[in-house]
């Protein structure tokens, strides 16, 4: 399946798709390990539609074994929830000392994922992860440093941690309401004369999603007017 608009400028959250199904791909034992590598390159680099496509015209979309992967835009994440629960683990911690470390874009987070920071800083982004379970427990422990975690307003979240000469709290949004079928998060540990954040915010591809639809739905409604009179 081709896309009918080649030359479309290719989001972030689309890039990492892609480099999601080349990563199942290596690991069915579809790709060598060699092409793997240049084709995640190329998809990284990648602008439009068309330079993505070919990437993964010869595999089959995550979670099939026969139909083929397509770029398309997704319709927002409370609708794909089910479909990034269950995936093997990608990651299982991250640690930080004199440094930093950063989990974002599409990584699977494992049943428990622990971080620590010393004199350094985290950033754990959650926006556009898979869940390697329903129930997955997330493990800060920071000393003299940061770990920010990053969440959409949709998934249930647990925020239980101890500030001890610093911070362990959760930045409150009001259009934080939990999808039904979201993954549970409970995220958990201390911060010792540092701080561990978390903040409910929506990513910059679920936006453009928003907005696009607010665009379509406003130029329906305008349709359905004139076609009243």
């Amino acid at each position: 399946m081709t896309s009918e608009l080649p030359e479309m400028r290719a989001s972030d959250a689309e890039r990492e798709r892609i480099a999601e199904i080349l990563r199942e791909a290596v690991a069915e034992g579809r790709l060598e390990m060699e092409e793997f590598d240049q084709r995640l390159d190329r998809a990284y680099k990648a602008r439009t539609h068309g330079e993505l496509e070919p990437l993964v015209r010869d595999l089959p979309r995550a979670g099939s074994s026969s139909a083929p992967a397509a770029v398309q835009p997704r319709s927002g994440s409370a609708a794909r929830w089910p479909e990034r629960i269950g995936r093997p683990a990608t990651s299982g911690g991250a640690f930080a000392f004199w440094g930093g470390f950063r989990r974002r874009g599409n990584w699977t987070v494992g049943r428990v994922f622990t971080a620590f920071a010393m004199w350094g800083g985290g950033d754990i982004d959650l926006r556009e992860a898979n869940f390697e379970d329903r129930e997955v427990v997330i493990r800060c422990f920071t000393i003299m440093g940061g770990i920010h975690v990053t969440v959409p307003p949709d998934l249930n979240v647990d925020v239980r941690g101890i500030g001890i000469m610093g911070g362990f709290g959760e930045q409150a949004k009001d259009d934080a309401v939990p999808a039904p079928d979201a993954p549970r998060v409970r995220i958990t540990g201390f911060a010792l004369m540092g701080g561990v954040g978390v903040e409910h915010k929506r990513s910059k591809a679920e936006k453009q999603r928003l907005r696009e639809a607010e665009c379509e739905r406003g130029r329906l409604e305008k349709g359905d007017g004139r076609g009243g009179r």
